[in-house]
């Protein structure tokens, strides 16, 4: 299937992404500091921003009941608000930990939502733009629970706990998923076992781009795909507050520091 097409034209700005902010997690108070620490990225980026792009797991857990979002994160919701209102384009990806996210960042702020990998086309550039989850050789106990927890029947069975009940299971799921991460090793680089290096590789095969750009890994990486391309993973704000900055012909992985 093709994957969707966006065109954005810098004008002599640059285009920015970061993902795996897991705001909620492991606690209220962290997670605060963190959300302060995101927003003052975001300030500091304003003024040079063609375009920004939170690729996934941007909440550590996110559903939207029919009338109900989860509680908290109001100063980093009207960051980007303020975003939009500038008229600095701001694009969401879900993740594996915010894939029930619906509609309401598209109707409340203008946010599009992009639920797969996306084709980027920046003047004579090409890059795909996802956060990962799912895609390359391997973790086949995942690609079938991602099946179960995005299928209809299982969102509508969840929307009916009540709030209170449902985000509390979630969060102590999530709280599980990072404890295993944590047990895999996740943070060292697995040389050929990089599975998103690998479906990288193998799009490449088939349709060229000159950039690949994916989160969900939690490492910052830069690798070579081919003769021409890159992919890079962007790593994550738990740690390493890293992010991809792209001014139309080179993009650098960059840390954010105060």
């Amino acid at each position: 299937m093709q994957a969707t097409s966006l065109n954005i034209k810098l004008e002599g700005k640059k285009i920015f992404f970061a993902s795996d902010f897991h705001l909620g997690a492991p606690n209220t108070e962290i997670s605060k500091e963190r959300e302060r620490k995101i927003i003052r990225w975001l300030d500091s980026i304003q003024n040079e921003a063609a375009a920004i792009f939170l690729v996934g797991d941007i909440f550590d857990f996110w559903f939207e009941y029919g009338k109900v979002i989860p509680k908290g994160f109001i100063p980093f919701i009207s960051k980007i608000s303020q975003l939009r209102d500038n008229k600095i384009p701001v694009y969401f990806f879900t993740g594996n930990h915010d894939l029930w996210m619906k509609d309401y960042f598209t109707h409340e702020l203008g946010i599009p939502v992009f639920y797969d990998p996306i084709e980027l086309i920046v003047g004579n550039k090409k890059m795909m733009v996802g956060h990962g989850d799912g895609l390359g050789p391997g973790d086949n106990s995942y690609k079938f629970l991602k099946k179960v927890f995005v299928h209809p029947l299982s969102q509508w069975l969840f929307k009916w706990l009540h709030p209170d009940i449902g985000i509390r299971i979630a969060h102590a799921w999530s709280g599980h998923s990072r404890i295993t991460n944590i047990e895999k090793d996740e943070n060292r680089f697995l040389g050929d076992g990089e599975w998103l290096w690998a479906y990288c590789k193998e799009i490449e095969e088939k349709r060229h781009h000159d950039f690949y750009v994916f989160g969900h890994r939690h490492l910052p990486l830069q690798l070579k795909v081919g003769e021409s391309s890159i992919y890079y993973n962007l790593g994550e704000w738990v740690s390493q507050y890293t992010f991809l900055e792209f001014d139309g012909i080179e993009a650098s992985l960059k840390k954010f520091e105060e």
